[in-house]
């Protein structure tokens, strides 16, 4: 294939879908032949976080969206300044279910 030639592909958007849903937490776990990526959002005065869409995916899908969220994040970086990370040192993560039990974020 010519190196210069993009793969296209039609994707059809069904109307319901392409409004989007906000999500302002992922819940990431994981089998040995599988990703489960739970979207949520949590909003003060809610009781907790509701799940609002599940992504399954294969770990090969899994590192290409990696991959893909990686050099887009770039992108924007490049376009918009680098993207801070309020209250997560280094990038550092928390486990939810620590947060749950009223435990802190961990780091």
């Amino acid at each position: 294939m010519d190196g210069n030639k993009e793969n296209k592909m039609n994707l059809n958007l069904d109307p319901q879908i392409a409004s989007g849903s906000y999500a302002n937490l992922a819940i990431i776990s994981h089998s040995r032949s599988e990703f489960v990526i739970d979207f949520a959002s949590t909003l003060p005065g809610m009781p907790g976080p509701k799940i609002n869409n599940r992504v399954v995916m294969s770990p090969e899908h899994a590192k290409r969206l990696l991959n893909a969220l990686a050099e887009n994040v770039g992108k924007y970086e490049s376009q918009f300044g680098r993207i801070m990370l309020e209250g997560a040192a280094n990038g550092n993560t928390f486990n939810l279910a620590d947060m749950m039990q009223g435990g802190g974020a961990k780091s």
